[in-house]
């Protein structure tokens, strides 16, 4: 362990550089020349996959800044998949923010550069080895959304997701911390190795650290939008301008995922039977009436709220399925490279639904309902396909690739002897599977409100069409990326 060895933190250190001198250019630039600013957070991008790249091919688990970052192969997939992540994200949110002025006048480039810093914060969560560096990853990461949701300070329905969000997650944020503060207490640490190391001896301490971990999951579930802490989800994302609503479902849901893993099994492994339970009900809930909820909307940006809240319902059965009669071992790795998987496949079609969503969203229109997706297939056929993949995916249709992320958590829970949770989970794939059909119905059976082709961008055009054959691809050839996860986490743990 070496206090300040600062390799391990290459992808954020360009960030942290690279943030401040965006907004310092940015501010000298006349707004016919904004898209400077994006080509230069772009290139910032890139810069951070390249180093997350080179890092994960490193074998070893180097801890530094005196223990509270670690830099390991999940941690680095992770930082990859969000950089990517965030590249489509601004490439798609381009055309969007520009039309509607987010980037006009006393604005600037705010919007690109709140996106990096929450970026920063999502890279920060990932690689956090203490529960002091977690909680100050998850706000760097949380407080730049709030703003952007409110960027557009004249609408009225941004404002009131905005202030919903900041309020809820201020509530989700003292949960966590009060979660935390009864495990400092119990064992008198914020390291994640030290309070795994003492709460297997805990004794006498042990309702205190059970109280702290019930708290600590609350805080989670929150952060994720899991029932019973979900209420946050369907109005933000509705409410928020689609370009923002992208960058809360897309890329943060990484972070989401490091955030249980750093928690759940680097601290709180010896504690397992205790959050199981927990995440079981959680789990259960968030599918059930994520699914059934979303039957009932007739906005898209809504239905897919509602089906954020069932996807994490998905992830969380991997997590569960991590320990077995309180015990690690080859199951354990199946269970949290699923998870892991399953997060990885479900941004990706969450980039390209949204994607599709904001290609519709042309010239100051809002596709927001479902009607507005009528006949696409008759107005550009390519983009209505992407589309379908995308909701067959999330749907877990084989071949794509949802259908073996799905897969792959089912076969966790049953090789942890959970057969009846495998059940509901199939049972409410297959409610699920309505509301998805139906926006293909929808957009192949309907007439279309007009004729005229839509019009893309050369640049958000390739990254879409990149998004759509990868949903394809990775459902075809789903090996390789599983591997990578299983071969990371198998790492990360030293197995």
């Amino acid at each position: 362990m070496n206090a300040m060895n600062l390799i391990p933190a290459i992808p954020e250190l360009i960030l942290v550089v690279s943030v401040p001198l965006v907004l310092l250019i940015d501010l000298f630039l006349p707004q016919d020349r904004r898209d400077i600013t994006f080509f230069l957070s772009i290139l910032a991008i890139c810069a951070c996959a390249v180093a997350s790249f080179v890092l994960l091919r490193e074998k070893a688990v180097v801890y530094t800044f005196a223990g509270a970052f670690v830099s390991d192969t999940v941690a680095n997939l992770l930082k990859l998949c969000t950089c990517l992540a965030m590249l489509f994200t601004l490439v798609y949110s381009r055309r969007y923010i520009n039309e509607r002025r987010m980037t006009a006048g006393h604005l600037g480039g705010e919007f690109y550069v709140l996106a990096l810093f929450s970026m920063l914060g999502q890279m920060v969560v990932i690689s956090a080895a203490s529960f002091l560096t977690l909680f100050l990853g998850i706000e760097l990461m949380s407080f730049p959304l709030y703003a952007l949701i409110a960027l557009k300070r004249d609408d009225g329905r941004a404002v009131e997701a905005a202030t919903k969000f900041f309020i809820l997650g201020a509530l989700g944020s003292g949960l966590l911390l009060y979660g935390i503060s009864m495990l400092y207490g119990a064992t008198g640490s914020l390291d994640f190795m030290e309070v795994a190391r003492i709460s297997a001896y805990a004794g006498t301490n042990w309702l205190i650290m059970v109280f702290g971990v019930v708290f600590v999951v609350a805080g989670i579930a929150f952060k994720l939008g899991a029932v019973p802490f979900h209420l946050w989800v369907p109005d933000v994302f509705e409410g928020s301008p689609s370009a923002v609503t992208l960058l809360v479902a897309g890329a943060p849901k990484l972070a989401g995922f490091a955030l249980c893993m750093r928690v759940l099994v680097d601290a709180l492994l010896p504690l397992a039977y205790d959050w199981q339970q927990m995440l079981i009900v959680i789990s259960v809930l968030s599918m059930a009436l994520g699914n059934i909820t979303a039957i009932l909307q007739t906005n898209i940006k809504r239905m897919l709220a509602y089906s954020t809240i069932a996807q994490m319902g998905y992830m969380l059965l991997g997590m569960l399925a991590g320990v077995k009669d309180g015990r690690f071992g080859m199951e354990s790795v199946f269970a949290y490279s699923a998870s892991l998987y399953y997060t990885i496949v479900y941004v990706l079609a969450t980039l390209g639904a949204f994607g599709v969503i904001l290609v519709m969203s042309a010239n100051g229109a809002e596709a927001e309902k479902l009607a507005d997706f009528r006949g696409l297939n008759r107005r550009n056929p390519w983009y209505a396909l992407i589309m379908l993949l995308c909701m067959f995916s999330f749907a877990g249709v084989p071949p794509l690739v949802g259908f073996y992320g799905k897969l792959s958590v089912f076969q966790a829970v049953v090789n942890v002897d959970l057969f009846w949770l495998a059940v509901v989970g199939i049972f409410f794939a297959v409610v699920g599977a309505f509301y998805y059909l139906r926006v293909v119905k929808v957009m192949y059976f309907d007439e279309p409100p007009g004729t005229g082709k839509i019009h893309v961008p050369k640049d958000m055009a390739v990254v879409l069409g990149i998004n759509g054959v990868l949903v394809l691809l990775l459902g075809i050839l789903p090996g390789p990326l599983m591997d990578w996860c299983m071969s990371a986490v198998q790492r990360a743990f030293l197995m």
